[in-house]
């Protein structure tokens, strides 16, 4: 009789615990993802929104997010990185360059005349920070880093076909390689976040600024400027700049194992080089948004990009003095990241994010 009744006391036990453990094993996680992209930009409908979904898919369900576009949950564009390092958000997208200096050795992706493609030059950042700068982003978990597509010039009343066309012209630029490049080409640097663009061109703030195309519809640069300057691949990209997509790193060591192989399996290189490709494909809409109202769109040519470079060439000189003035070996960084970028242009293009019934 004792022994039947030990029996059925275990069982109960059993019975009682099994519900937990099945819990624990089917845990779900709610990830707040934050950027200051618009909600209608191509980054946040094509990139950020395709990757969640992947993501979603993929666990089954038990990872899911809660999407802030713009800032919604407070702080500014230059805040991001602190507010996913300190767990005020589990997920960010931003620009390193939002703080300047900060992340140093990443810059040289920005240098001028750098990039060839987003894909490609998003692979080479990605194994140029696993290989030579492993703690630039060492207060987060990395997801992917990449780059957009060619940066084009675009301005409200002043075509600009020559450098001397930019001289005196007050030109919006996004980080402190770009925002040096306006400055060597004869332009006043004005600095700034890319939300406050609309309002600076309105009020006259700026004549101008420098992004890539796709993201000219979200911030009415087709509407607020008239003339626009793009280069001609042949003769190499004026700039690009650099994206970080991070977690916090407490957030993503507490996941269980299968929920961290969800996340591994869409981060690393083939996501960076993912992401790279389809913001440089928003490049088609984006321009076609400024040729639909009829706006001044110039190629400068091979022959006449080769004054930007010229007058551009100091930039690079003084990053890999600077690089040595912070212990480290400035020319090797710039040698490793054109050997990254020539090697992942001659790679296979990355696959977008399978979409499942």
């Amino acid at each position: 009789m004792i022994k039947r009744r030990s029996l059925l006391k275990s069982g109960a036990a059993v019975a009682m615990a099994a519900p937990a453990i099945t819990g624990f094993a089917q845990q779900t996680v709610t990830l707040k993802f934050h950027t200051f992209m618009a909600p209608q930009s191509n980054v946040w409908l094509n990139m950020h929104k395709a990757w969640m979904n992947k993501v979603e898919q993929e666990s089954g369900g038990r990872i899911k997010f809660e999407a802030y576009p713009a800032m919604q949950l407070g702080g500014t564009p230059v805040q991001l990185y602190d507010q996913v390092r300190d767990g005020v958000v589990d997920v960010v997208w931003t620009l390193p360059g939002n703080t300047a200096g900060r992340f140093p050795r990443v810059e040289v992706f920005e240098l001028p005349f750098m990039m060839n493609n987003a894909e490609a030059t998003s692979k080479a950042y990605w194994e140029y920070v696993q290989t030579v700068a492993p703690d630039e982003f060492k207060e987060t978990h990395l997801i992917a880093l990449q780059v957009h597509g060619p940066g084009a010039i675009h301005t409200v009343d002043k075509p600009v076909r020559s450098v001397a066309d930019l001289k005196g012209l007050k030109m919006r630029a996004p980080t402190r390689q770009v925002t040096k490049l306006m400055g060597a080409l004869g332009a006043i640097p004005v600095g700034m976040p890319l939300p406050g663009i609309p309002d600076a061109l309105s009020k006259g703030t700026i004549n101008g600024a420098v992004i890539p195309w796709e993201v000219v519809p979200a911030v009415k640069v087709n509407e607020l400027t008239k003339f626009h300057a793009e280069f001609d691949p042949a003769g190499g990209c004026l700039y690009t700049t650099t994206f970080v997509m991070a977690m916090n790193k407490a957030k993503y060591n507490s996941l269980p194992p299968d929920l961290k192989k969800i996340i591994d399996n869409n981060s690393g290189l083939e996501t960076s080089g993912w992401l790279g490709k389809v913001q440089q494909e928003g490049d088609v809409p984006g321009r076609k948004s400024a040729s639909d109202r009829n706006n001044t769109i110039f190629t400068v040519g091979p022959a006449e990009s080769q004054e930007f470079r010229s007058k551009s060439r100091a930039l690079e000189v003084e990053w890999v003095e600077d690089m040595n003035k912070r212990g480290h070996d400035g020319r090797k960084l710039l040698d490793t990241a054109r050997a990254l970028i020539e090697k992942h242009a001659k790679a296979p293009a990355s696959k977008a994010p399978a979409k499942k019934a």
